[in-house]
């Protein structure tokens, strides 16, 4: 393995992106943790510009950037050699080009901790509000129609089946949560053994059985070029009439086109989406007319518990960099065996012991 010589800034310096300030730019969207680089002597600062996708100029003279929602692609890298680490304010990494990072020798880590819980507490919220029938009993409520309620009855939650397309972290607290209601749980997940599913009660089954046989079906899956479309027409069709189906994922999993029709046909009873294909969502998308959808802004989980976690985790990935030490949650772990990675991180080992 060549050995590469890397002159290490000092002090270490993190560009944070602009989307997680306030509309006005007086601060932070809420407690992210910033105060823990403060403590732990790191130079931060948000970047110049809110822009979609970062570029060479955006990330220059830093060592790490803590990201929010903008793409870093292999042009975003382009030609960087200090850059060590993007630290995603999150646990979803589509938007970040990982073989461009590993060739360039950065790591890129992500903060499942911090979102299983509320995740998996957005996804049963959705779930409750469905079943309850929350939106149109509200809807009976304001619109002063209390004689109707009894036409509005919901669906009980007790030894129906729950399928959970993705039995990741997110998806095994789901199953936790639910635990108490005793329904049947199914799951599809290829890369989760029995084991673990029967840790929480879960029956591994092909994605078809799945549809054909869930009550209710939560999607919890990462977005990946495999996973993308996974619930397509032909699936959607797999489904119950009675069916409710709930995205906390990415929105690209679900043909959105096909369950816009599945919805206005009635060929499933409702959906509850807090994802979509195209965010934010273009005000004349045929899903906002329906009745039968529950939509929210891609924020469900977003309380201020969350927030803070997800800002430590990104934080502590980044202390450790400056120290020279392997962070937690590493996505790219080929990077590991990167000679530019490894001289990074060897001297900031020289650095923070000096």
């Amino acid at each position: 393995m060549p050995v590469v010589e890397l002159v290490i800034a000092s002090p270490f310096c993190v560009g944070v992106t602009r989307d997680l300030l306030l509309l006005d730019g007086a601060g932070p969207i809420a407690d992210i943790g910033l105060d823990l680089l403060d403590s732990g002597g790191i130079e931060w600062a948000f970047l110049g510009q809110d822009v979609e996708e970062l570029s060479p100029h955006l990330i220059e003279g830093f060592d790490a950037i803590f990201v929010g929602g903008p793409r870093v692609t292999a042009r975003s890298i382009a030609g960087s050699k200090r850059l060590a680490l993007i630290a995603r304010f999150g646990v979803g990494y589509e938007k970040i080009d990982l073989d461009a990072c590993t060739q360039a020798g950065i790591l890129v880590t992500i903060t499942p901790e911090a979102v299983r819980r509320p995740v998996a507490v957005a996804a049963l919220t959705l779930l409750l509000s469905l079943i309850q029938n929350l939106r149109c009993l509200d809807y009976l409520m304001r619109d002063c129609r209390w004689h109707e309620r009894a036409n509005f009855l919901g669906i009980g939650l007790v030894v129906r089946t729950v399928g959970a397309v993705g039995l990741g972290s997110i998806g095994q607290e789901l199953f936790r949560l639910i635990e108490p209601f005793g329904a049947r749980r199914l799951a599809y997940d290829p890369y989760v053994d029995a084991t673990s599913a029967q840790a929480v009660g879960a029956e591994l089954v092909e994605l078809e059985v799945l549809c054909r046989e869930s009550d209710f079906i939560v999607v919890m899956c990462a977005l990946t070029p495999e996973t993308h479309h996974l619930l397509d027409a032909k699936r959607l069709n797999l489904m119950k009439e009675s069916a409710l189906l709930v995205n906390v994922a990415r929105g690209a999993v679900i043909d959105q086109t096909a369950l816009t029709a599945a919805l206005r046909e009635r060929r499933i009873r409702g959906a509850g989406l807090d994802v979509f294909e195209h965010e934010p969502v273009d005000p004349t998308d045929p899903l906002l007319s329906l009745d039968n959808v529950i939509l929210t802004p891609h924020a469900l989980c977003s309380t201020d518990q969350c927030l803070r976690d997800c800002g430590a985790s990104a934080c502590a990935s980044i202390l450790d960099i400056a120290a020279g030490r392997v962070p937690e949650f590493v996505v790219n772990e080929g990077v590991l065996d990167h000679p530019e990675a490894l001289a990074k991180m060897a001297g900031r080992r020289r650095a923070f012991a000096t």
